[in-house]
């Protein structure tokens, strides 16, 4: 163990700047464009020139100050914007000079007396390659060699500057002195020196080189470099990057291999190992075919050790994620999706959600994954679609899955009616027939037992049908009507037994027992309903500003059901409860036997109750003003504002129910005040009182009664609960930059396919606004709060949550961001954290920071903004794993 940890301390310290993870912030600044050259523009003073290969070609030439000869015309001198084109080569310079003897053209600037500065520079170009700027250049056009001095060139998103190039016959080109760097400036902030070197057409190959900083050399050097020069995927080593756990030891984290396998797949094997002995491995995939399906996976296994040496806390967790999507044009008709997400319980908690710190992806609770396909069959007359699911909750450790479910539904049709008709429907014409088949395997079990016998003992398998039969017509051109009924019929091959055991006292208790075998149950259901729109008086203001009119509009809507008592015993489904002296159990608040359905927590238990005749209600309301629009110069512009929208009631009365006939009010609603600004509430009205009673000669307090509260003379029913929430950004540009980013980052997923780079972005944005770092945005801060009120038999409960956020920029190329919230019950600070990112033009500096709770930690990058150098940071991170110490 000693011998691993002096180990991994020395690879830390030779590859302190070298790591892959990124950095999480971003600039949208553009890479700066070379002068393009144009060659429309042509000087008619051409001369021919032989050259030792003795092929004829035309030298074109201009200036715009003069252009002078020696004496004996063999040397040209041009001054002044000169330009010069022989064959594919291409220079402008503010002067040049041609020798036509020994074939050498010779370009320069100038320093401007005024300024001091030097320009004029030679802008070159020869054949496909890109320009490149220089201090001075001499070219031969006869053996096309060339001697470069002070080049600035750009190389598929690298910078070369300084030093000395020359091109040789077979274009190899030999560079001395001569700067590489991804920023985008003639004299870069950083880069890598090359002393000496050879460039071909595939590589780059050099001597000694080593890191130079705002023209300070650093001790981080090569005795020699390659770098390759080609646009296909290569394979190499991914450097890892050093640090210190106070826990678990040095580190080299994210070390590992890419593998370009081909242009449509790749992978990428990674590991993180530790000097007490945790280790983490990760191997990540990703996969195209262009205009056909793209994605990706992730496999993720981690041990960890945590506590002191001989008692450590040993953790083995894993994830499995997989991500896939189909082009909609690929196979018209049909799709494909996968998204999976499984992980063990306590892998987010662990792993520091994979060291990201995240808060909100640490407290994840909950997890769901799903691989689904579905086709449209018989010209579209059917839709089939099969998936199958999982979900899991890590606080219970407990996991649902569904393998698979299968849905089969007819479109709507009407039988009666003739595709040849004319005139309108009759009556039996508008009478509609559908149909649905559900099929389903689940199982729900915890996950230490999934894939053990008494785990898959629990598989439960059914169908259900459905075919409902309706007819809509319009009365009194006002008045919707419509009718109709609906028969189901559930198929399942478990059911269960109940054994009871009772008491002296009254209570008893029951066993159950899982039968297998088919079993089956059908239930119906008929229903009419009616709706209209009431409009209600338009009310105009004249003495209220902007405000011009306020409008009211209810829809309501009235149904009535009747379905038959399913639940006699002599239909099969519900069996009567005997306990085990063969008596009947009796209900003492009903005083009927006790019965319970055979289909209890099936596949699918089915809708089985009691004789029902319901009248339901709806009422939905909507409130608008209309208000001048400030921004209208005409007078005559308007605008809606929406100060309720959907406010709706909806409750029912059983005629038939031998108690409480009506059920609670339901309301919610929202409103949207401004573009900023919006609310939503909920709640439910109980129409019934409480009272104090006596149950077995004990006292009971609020109990509620089957008694409305108008019949005590009170106005108002009781409200049971009441929740609102609403959130508000106090700068909407800040919003919308957000919007944009996401749609940005998603078009070119649905592209390109999704890596883990960009699923990562993608959740980071929906979780935190502050994910994506704009400083073109000076300032934003934003809120989300929550109320909700429970009263459950006079017991009241409050609960309210505060989340907030912002940033703003300290200086235009400083940013500081923060992220928390408000503990109402603890009356303290949720955990925050806290970012300043600096940009550094070619470079990016990061400081995160959790100063208190479970995951207090930090972390500090800085690193070159460039895809081509993304393994060139610097990063020093403290864990949060030091919280236990």
């Amino acid at each position: 163990m000693k011998l691993l940890s002096n180990s991994i301390l020395l690879i830390s310290v030779i590859l302190l700047t070298f790591n892959v993870n990124k950095a999480n912030a971003y600039s949208g600044f553009s890479l700066q464009q070379l002068v393009q050259q144009d060659t429309s523009k042509k000087d008619t003073t051409k001369i021919k020139v032989k050259n030792n290969s003795d092929l004829d070609k035309k030298i074109e030439y201009k200036a715009t100050d003069s252009v002078r000869f020696s004496k004996d015309k063999s040397i040209i001198y041009m001054y002044g914007n000169a330009r010069v084109i022989y064959g594919d080569f291409e220079l402008d310079a503010d002067y040049i000079r041609y020798d036509q003897k020994n074939n050498i053209i010779y370009a320069s600037g100038k320093t401007d007396p005024k300024t001091k500065r030097y320009i004029g520079r030679p802008i070159f170009k020869s054949g496909t390659e890109g320009s490149a700027v220089a201090d001075s250049l001499y070219y031969n056009s006869a053996t096309t060699r060339a001697k470069v001095y002070g080049v600035y060139s750009e190389q598929e998103g690298g910078f070369f500057s300084g030093g000395q190039s020359k091109k040789q016959v077979d274009n190899e080109l030999h560079i001395k002195n001569m700067m590489y760097s991804t920023c985008n400036l003639p004299h870069p902030h950083f880069g890598l020196m090359i002393s000496k070197g050879i460039a071909t057409e595939k590589q780059i190959i050099t001597g000694p080189v080593y890191m130079q900083i705002e023209d300070v050399p650093t001790p981080f050097a090569l005795p020699f470099a390659f770098f390759p020069k080609t646009n296909k995927r290569t394979s190499g080593i991914i450097l890892p990057t050093p640090g210190e756990d106070a826990s678990r030891g040095f580190f080299l984290q994210n070390a590992g291999y890419y593998l370009g396998l081909n242009d449509f797949w790749d992978a990428k094997l990674m590991g993180t190992i530790y000097t007490n002995g945790s280790y983490e491995a990760t191997l990540s995939s990703n996969y195209i075919k262009r205009y056909k399906f793209n994605g990706n996976i992730n496999l993720n296994y981690a041990n960890t050790k945590n506590g002191i040496q001989g008692q450590e806390n040993i953790g083995k967790n894993f994830r499995i994620g997989w991500s896939h999507s189909q082009n909609p044009n690929a196979s018209p008709g049909s799709t494909f999706t996968a998204s999976v997400n499984l992980s063990s319980s306590t892998y987010y908690r662990a792993t520091a959600a994979n060291t990201s710190y995240d808060q909100s992806a640490i407290a994840t609770n909950t997890s769901t994954s799903s691989i689904a396909y579905s086709k449209v069959l018989a010209g579209g007359l059917f839709n089939f679609s099969t998936a199958l699911s999982a979900q899991q909750t890590f606080s219970s450790r407990q996991i649902f899955l569904q393998l698979p479910q299968f849905n089969l539904n007819m479109s709507t049709i009407s039988p009666f009616d003739s595709k040849n008709r004319s005139g309108e429907q009759k009556w039996y014409q508008k009478i509609t027939v559908g149909y649905s088949l559900q099929g389903n395997n689940t199982i729900s079990t915890a996950d230490s037992v999934l894939f053990k016998p008494e785990g898959l003992r629990k598989l439960q398998t059914g169908f259900s049908h459905s075919i409902p039969i309706g007819m809509n017509f319009t009365l009194l051109k006002y008045l919707t009507f419509s009718m109709g009924g609906t028969y189901n019929e559930v198929w399942n091959f478990q059911s269960i037994n109940k054994r009871f055991t009772s008491f002296t006292d009254g209570t008893y208790t029951s066993r159950i027992d899982t039968l297998s075998g088919f079993k089956r149950g059908g239930s119906y259901n008929l229903s009419t309903s009616m709706s209209t729109k009431v409009y209600g008086k338009t009310r105009e203001f004249k003495n209220l500003g902007n405000i011009q009119q306020l409008r009211h509009i209810m829809t309501p809507s009235v149904s009535f059901s009747y379905s038959p008592d399913f639940t006699d015993p002599s239909k099969g489904i519900f069996k009567e409860a005997i306990d085990q002296n063969g008596r009947f159990l009796i209900n003492p608040s009903t005083g009927r036997p006790v019965t319970y359905s055979t289909l209890e927590g099936m596949a699918f238990p089915g809708s089985f109750s009691t004789e029902q005749a319901s009248i339901g209600f709806i009422l939905d309301n909507t409130t608008e003003l209309k208000v001048r629009s400030p921004k209208d110069t005409t007078g005559t512009g308007f605008r809606k504002i929406p100060i309720i929208q959907g406010l709706s009631f909806s409750g029912s009365y059983n005629l038939l129910a031998p108690s409480k006939k009506l059920t609670p009010i339901s309301f919610s609603g929202r409103s949207q005040f401004t573009d900023k600004l919006g609310i939503n509430y909920n709640g439910t009205l109980n129409p019934y009182v409480l009272r104090d009673s006596t149950n077995n000669g004990v006292f009971v307090q609020n109990v509620e009664i089957d008694r409305y509260f108008w019949q005590d003379g009170k106005y108002f029913p009781r409200l049971t609960n009441f929740g609102f929430s609403f959130d508000y950004g106090f700068n909407a540009a800040a919003v919308k930059k957000k919007n944009e980013n996401y749609d940005a980052l998603k078009g070119q997923v649905e592209k390109q396919g999704m890596t883990p780079l960009q699923s990562e972005q993608l959740n980071a944005l929906n979780r935190d606004p502050n994910a994506f770092v704009d400083f073109n945005i000076p300032w934003n801060f934003a809120f989300q709060y929550r109320f909700d009120y429970t009263n459950n038999l006079g017991v009241s409960t409050i609960t309210n949550t505060l989340n907030f956020n912002g940033d703003f920029n300290l200086t235009p190329k400083w940013k500081f961001t923060f992220n928390s919230g408000y503990d109402f019950k603890n009356r303290g600070l949720t955990p925050m954290n806290i970012a300043i990112y600096r940009d550094l033009h070619c470079w990016d500096m990061s400081v995160n920071w959790i100063p208190y709770g479970a995951y207090k930690s930090y972390s500090v990058t800085i690193k070159v903004k460039s895809s081509i150098l993304q393994d060139l940071k610097l990063s020093k991170r403290q864990g949060f794993y030091n919280t236990y110490q």
